[in-house]
């Protein structure tokens, strides 16, 4: 990296790794019903989030722009939200003020030109996902329900699938959480289990990695040979098992696994919550039959220990954390996360000039490891 692109990934660890500009998991569905609303920290922000009268998902600041009273507290009138304190009403997805309860028929206030702040919002996948916008491109205008590109979604390659979802908090900065996420010498020291694989299954490894659009990929290859749920996968359909693994910024890892007619794809986000805490949502989607319930209920048994062994290593790492020691990544295994720390450097550079990102990396790269 150069001076100047070193001095923004610094600026960007200082900051916690909260990248505005894009969209955010910030609630599963299920948690968000209609006739209720729920609370939600994003990014250090406080959200109110519900539902209109048509089910539509509305993501607001969880604070009434007159004095600052959590909406959250208020109650939903047809698709206007009432705060507690002096009834002020709010369009939902919009933030336009629609009632001031207390202005006399002459006043000259005019009340709908006064916003709260409304998020754009959309559900996919079992999440509420909310924009956040730079906070210096935030206005109080009906605009503010627009966003640039729709939501993520989750690759899927049939009409008929299973789905399912995990989630765990970890209690450091965003950055630690995703270079954690990403780092592919720790498995035999935190995952050591029968049915993943242990510390004596170390062996050399060897992948290729190419650019892509604000990220990275882990180029299709067949997957680990000391890792008993390929092995089972191979064995049940006879056919070769490829994988394939993207990074894209600001959060999200992808992996799609192939087999034959079946597939396994999972998305891994790591939201930041506040600077020292950040959430973890694992969402799998497979059409692996006659095995889909099966599979299902190993993610539920097994996904939650895998992602606690995880969680639990974060908490140990957050009481050296706290003391602001010196940290190295050395290549080739931490390169990933250089390139993370990169392609961060290179957006905010490109946020802050205007001019098009320039992706830290040249062309195709081949690292080695072992793990």
């Amino acid at each position: 990296m150069s001076e100047t692109a070193t001095q923004l990934a610094q600026a960007a660890r200082d900051d916690a790794g909260m990248l505005f500009g894009f969209w955010y998991p910030a609630a599963r569905s299920t948690l968000v019903r209609r006739n209720q609303m729920t609370t939600a920290l994003l990014l250090e922000i406080p959200l109110s989030l519900g539902r209109d009268r048509e089910g539509r998902p509305f993501a607001m600041r969880d604070a009434c722009p007159h004095r600052g009273m959590p909406l959250s507290f208020g109650r939903l009138e047809a698709n206007n939200v009432e705060c507690s304190y002096h009834g002020w009403q709010f369009d939902v997805h919009s933030g336009q003020c629609a009632v001031i309860p207390s202005l006399t028929a002459d006043s000259k206030l005019k009340c709908d030109r006064i916003f709260a702040d409304a998020f754009p919002c959309e559900e996919r996948d079992g999440y509420i996902w909310v924009f956040v916008p730079e906070p210096d491109a935030r206005t109080q205008s009906p605009s503010a329900s627009a966003a640039p590109t729709p939501a993520p979604e989750l690759p899927k390659f049939s009409a008929d699938f299973h789905i399912a979802h995990l989630s765990a908090e970890m209690p450091v900065s965003v950055d630690h959480g995703i270079i954690g996420l990403m780092d592919p010498a720790h498995g035999p020291f935190v995952h050591q289990a029968w049915w993943w694989r242990s510390r004596r299954s170390i062996h050399d490894k060897q992948k290729a990695f190419e650019p892509i659009a604000n990220g990275f990929r882990m180029s299709t290859h067949t997957p680990s040979s000391n890792s008993a749920p390929y092995k089972l996968l191979k064995a049940l359909y006879g056919a070769p098992v490829t994988t394939t693994i993207d990074f894209v910024l600001p959060n999200m890892r992808f992996e799609q696994t192939r087999c034959g007619r079946a597939w396994f794809s999972s998305r891994a986000t790591v939201t930041p919550v506040r600077r020292d805490l950040c959430r973890l949502d694992f969402c799998a989607a497979w059409n692996v039959a006659p095995w889909g319930a099966f599979i299902g209920a190993g993610l539920r048994v097994f996904g939650p220990r895998f992602i606690r062994q995880d969680t639990e290593t974060m908490a140990k790492q957050s009481i050296g954390l706290k003391h602001r020691p010196k940290l190295m990544l050395i290549d080739d295994a931490d390169r990933p996360a250089k390139w993370y720390f990169a392609l961060k450097a290179a957006y905010l550079e490109s946020r802050r000039t205007g001019a098009p990102m320039v992706h830290p990396m040249d062309g195709p790269v081949t690292l080695r490891w072992r793990s």
